[in-house]
C-alpha cells in the first residue's frame, strides 16, 4: 500500500493509504503531495481528543485545490473512523472534498459512512497529541503547527491523478416528434 511521510513542526507522521478501498481519494492525495501542495500549510483546526485538520491553502477551512472529488465513503467497503484514521474533510455536500483532510485523535463512529477514510497512521501517533492551532491573533499564543514537507515514500507502479467530480448531466426531456 502507498505511504506518505508528513514532516510537521512537531515531528514526522507516516500514513499508509487504503488504495484498494478509496482509489480516487488516494490518487488525489498522492498527486497533491507530489506537487508540493501541502508544504507549509497549517493544521487550521485542532479539536483535542477529536480531530486535527489540515490541507487548506487559506488556513481557515475555506480553501482547496480548485476542484472536488467523489466521496467514496458510501461504497460497500468503506473504512471506519478509528484512532489514527486519515479521512477527507468536506462541506455538508458529499462530493466536495478536495485537499483538506483530518486525523482522528480518538474513535469517531459518528463520522462512519459520512467521510472517506483513506489511510491510517503507522508512525508518529504521539505527534498528533502535540499539534496546536493558534486561536486569534495574539503574540503570546504559539503559532499553529504546520506541515513543513510531505513526500511519497512508497506507491504502486502506475500514475496517480485526481479525478475531479462531475455530477451526472440531468436527463433531457422533451417531445422527439
Amino acid at each position: 500500500m502507498p505511504r506518505v511521510r508528513l514532516n510537521t513542526t512537531q515531528g514526522d507522521v507516516v500514513v499508509e493509504l487504503f488504495e484498494n478501498e478509496s482509489p480516487e481519494t488516494v490518487a488525489n492525495f498522492i498527486e497533491l503531495v507530489e506537487n508540493g501542495f501541502y508544504e507549509n500549510l497549517e493544521f487550521h483546526r485542532v479539536v483535542p481528543h477529536r480531530v486535527a485538520q489540515g490541507g487548506c491553502p487559506n488556513g481557515d477551512g475555506t480553501g482547496g485545490p480548485g476542484y472536488s472529488i467523489r466521496c467514496e465513503r458510501a461504497d460497500e467497503n468503506y473504512r471506519r473512523h478509528f484512532r489514527g484514521s486519515l479521512s477527507m474533510a468536506r462541506t455538508r455536500e458529499p462530493h466536495t472534498a478536495g485537499s483538506q483532510f483530518f486525523f482522528c485523535l480518538a474513535p469517531l463512529s459518528d463520522l462512519d459512512g459520512q467521510y472517506t477514510v483513506f489511510g491510517r497512521i503507522i508512525e508518529g501517533m504521539d505527534i498528533l497529541a502535540k499539534l496546536q492551532r493558534q486561536e486569534g491573533k495574539s503574540e503570546i499564543l504559539p503559532p499553529a503547527d504546520r506541515i513543513l514537507k510531505a513526500r511519497v515514500e512508497r506507491k504502486r507502479d502506475h500514475e496517480y491523478r485526481a479525478v475531479p467530480y462531475a455530477p451526472a448531466e440531468p436527463a433531457v426531456s422533451g417531445d422527439s416528434t
